[in-house]
């Protein structure tokens, strides 16, 4: 996501890197001012500029604007020391010669305008601008210009284009006095807005990250100056800042109803609308944004961020490389061109993309971490490990790149069960122990005959492997008079099963955009008695909700094959066949809880019928995996390797490859294991139809290891082909 004021930047948050020096301070500021004079807000714009000129009186390009302001509002006159003194700091700018000496021509000052224009000749000014100016002069009539005739579109002066001579002349004789445009009124006495100083104010509060400060002034402004649009602005920004997402929605919107021609703006009301899940409305405002300003690079990296959400990959794609075409250094863009690619199975692509983000931004902890996700995929392990621990050195704190890491290291047969839990362990270590002492007490009622609040907090409520297993729990249990169940959904997804699965639950709560801490004073409220994770340590996770302990029971069930590593949790759900009893309750932080199987399993409605057996007709036997690819390591493929060896005949189909991948580290891997490609057959990821109809071709499937395959063996045993597996 990207929010700014002014400065742009993206994928939340990097604005408070922003600022840190004086002149980055100055350049914001200009920005600011620019961008209401843009707006027509003559007064905040005329403010800002005063601002800068406080703190700098010779900036050229704050004086060339309040020059130009001052024009637009006949009173060239008073414009023109400030022209005068851009002028005399940038010689080199032709725009400087231009503005000034057509201000000269409307306050009436004919000759010195002509002394100008001569002396600007000398220093190379030259083009149709200048002889028309020239035929102004000999006419002797100035142009009138009407006051309220602003400009849609004002423009930042360039950074120098060098004229002939880089000499500066000396223009002291050709500046006469003027009356600044007005004088601030003193503070108070209805004005309609802030004072120039109460705006520096708020300016270097924010520049400095004092957010809670800034929070305060801009609400004073909002109060005092509901009219003032940058006041509303600031207070959006700084909320989102501090992840209160939800409080600044409404600022945010308030700021597009005064400022309608703010590109920012709409692009941070968009950036919070998706938050929200609101993504039709999102996509409206990032469009809005674009057609004020179709070359807002951060615009189009946000609208890539929506279409990304709304599914439509491709058109994200094309998004992201137009912010890049715009902007080639923007490493957001980068990093999330990476998640489209990888979400399209160009896992090479992707990789690169990252890359890329990396030797722009080196510190990018996410960037490190949407790598290693992408290493992971690519099979090579070690060097994803190296990218997860690299993020979270730039950030001990980034939860998200501490359970990727224990993700990707859960698949590493290097490791062994005991560094595996130890790592899991200080999880719970960073995330969960500095919150202990704060755990409420619980007054949940104990009163056995009373209706109990049952919650399942997921990332995975749509068309997702957990939701094949958790909705024949949902619709079993909604049966029950003595539950109330509720549903927690972290992803911004809904699709015909997000909506099949909230009608098996009475209360649904979309929390996307909620803070850990406001999820887990929400699930307070509820009164929830059994609080379930579905998730674990998967994408969109909500485990620091339940570091906070916002439910007297927590238990961590399907979507992780493994310990939490939190003591807040209290339970985990298995059975006797995943989790053989006794042999691995030293792996898990929750005490293991056995059911009579671990979960039911929802296939396909639409699932091929069973097939006699492939070799009958074959007279061969014919071995398949559907194990994503990042689960076959070398080792995998050497004990593979030993039942194709003993059956020379056999055959192997392996699906679920990556659509970009040609299979040459696989096949390579086969050959020092004398299995010839020929043996072969490669299947790229395809829909479930034929995913399911490629078991036909199927004797025996074998499983990987260390991780073995969950959803996948399922399928095969519903097809009425038999897994090999190693237990445990």
């Amino acid at each position: 996501m990207t929010v700014s004021v002014s400065l742009q930047q993206a994928d939340v948050p990097v604005l408070e890197q922003a600022w840190k020096a004086q002149e980055q301070s100055l350049a914001q500021a200009l920005k600011l001012a620019v961008n209401h004079h843009q707006c027509g807000q003559v007064e905040e714009a005329e403010s800002l500029y005063r601002t800068i000129l406080d703190a700098q009186p010779g900036h050229p390009q704050a004086n060339y604007h309040l020059g130009l302001l001052a024009v637009q509002v006949n009173q060239a006159a008073a414009g023109l020391p400030h022209l005068a003194a851009a002028l005399e700091a940038k010689p080199e700018q032709q725009p400087y010669w231009l503005s000034y000496i057509d201000a000269l021509i409307q306050a009436g000052q004919m000759e010195t305008a002509q002394q100008v224009l001569e002396l600007g000749r000398q220093h190379g000014l030259q083009g149709d601008d200048v002889e028309a100016l020239a035929g102004r002069l000999d006419e002797g009539t100035p142009m009138s210009v009407q006051s309220n005739a602003l400009p849609q579109r004002v423009v930042v002066a360039p950074e120098p284009t060098a004229l002939q001579s880089g000499k500066k002349p000396a223009l002291a004789k050709a500046v006469s006095a003027a009356k600044p445009i007005r004088q601030a009124a003193p503070h108070g006495g209805g004005r309609k807005t802030p004072g120039t100083k109460e705006i520096n104010a708020l300016v270097m509060l924010y520049g400095k990250g004092r957010l809670t400060e800034a929070e305060v002034l801009a609400r004073s402004f909002t109060t005092r100056f509901p009219g003032y649009g940058f006041g509303w602005k600031v207070l959006g920004v700084v909320l989102l800042l501090q992840g209160r997402d939800g409080e600044a929605l409404a600022p945010t919107q308030k700021t597009v109803e005064l400022l309608p021609q703010d590109a920012e703006a709409h692009s941070n009301l968009g950036a919070l609308l998706r938050d929200q899940g609101l993504l039709a409305e999102a996509e409206a405002s990032q469009r809005r944004a674009l057609k004020i300003k179709p070359d807002y690079a951060e615009a189009h990296g946000n609208l890539g961020n929506v279409l990304k959400d709304l599914g439509r990959a491709l058109e994200a794609e094309a998004s992201y490389r137009q912010a890049l075409k715009i902007k080639p250094d923007f490493a957001d863009a980068h990093n999330n061109l990476g998640v489209i690619l990888k979400d399209l199975g160009r896992l090479s692509e992707a990789e690169a993309s990252y890359r890329r983000a990396l030797k722009i931004r080196p510190d990018f902890a996410r960037a490190h971490v949407y790598l290693g996700v992408v290493l992971d995929g690519l099979g090579r392990q070690s060097e994803a490990e190296v990218s997860y621990r690299q993020a979270l050195k730039i950030k001990p704190d980034y939860a998200e790149a501490h359970s990727s890491l224990l993700f990707s290291i859960s698949q590493n047969e290097a490791v062994d069960a005991a560094a595996l839990f130890a790592e899991h362990c200080r999880f719970g270590a960073q995330f969960e122990a500095p919150l202990r002492a704060q755990w409420p007490q619980h007054g949940n009622s104990r009163e056995p005959a009373r209706c109990l609040q049952v919650g399942f907090v997921s990332g995975d409520l749509y068309n997702h492997a957990v939701a094949s297993f958790i909705e024949p729990v949902l619709v079993h249990l909604a049966a029950y008079a003595s539950l109330s169940l509720h549903a927690y959904a972290n992803h911004p997804t809904d699709d015909s099963v997000t909506q099949r699965l909230r009608g098996h639950v009475k209360h649904w709560h979309p929390v996307v955009g909620l803070s850990d801490a406001a999820l887990a004073e929400k699930i307070r409220a509820d009164g929830i008695d059994i609080l379930i994770d579905l998730s674990g340590h998967t994408s969109k996770h909500r485990l620091l909700s339940f570091v906070r302990k916002p439910a007297p029971v927590q238990v961590s069930w399907i979507g992780y094959p493994g310990t939490t590593g939190l003591s807040s949790m209290d339970y985990y759900l298995s059975d006797r066949f995943i989790l053989p009893p006794g042999q691995f309750d030293h792996q898990f932080t929750e005490k293991l809880v056995y059911l009579p199987a671990n979960a039911p399993f929802l296939p396909a409605a639409y699932a091929p019928l069973v097939n006699d057996l492939p070799a009958l007709s074959h007279g061969y036997l014919t071995f398949g995996s559907f194990n994503r690819p990042s689960k076959i390591s070398r080792a995998v493929i050497a004990l593979w390797s030993q039942l194709l060896r003993a059956l020379p005949d056999s055959r192997m189909v392996l699906g679920a490859m990556r659509e970009d991948d040609q299979y040459d580290t696989l096949t390579a891997w086969f050959a020092e294991e004398r299995i010839a490609r020929e043996r072969l057959d490669f299947h790229p990821r395809s829909g479930m139809r034929n995913y399911l109809a490629l078991h036909h071709q199927v004797d025996v499937c074998l499983d990987t290891f260390p991780y073995n395959g969950g959803t996948t063996t399922y399928h095969a045993l519903w097809m009425g082909v038999p897994t090999l597996t190693l237990a445990g």
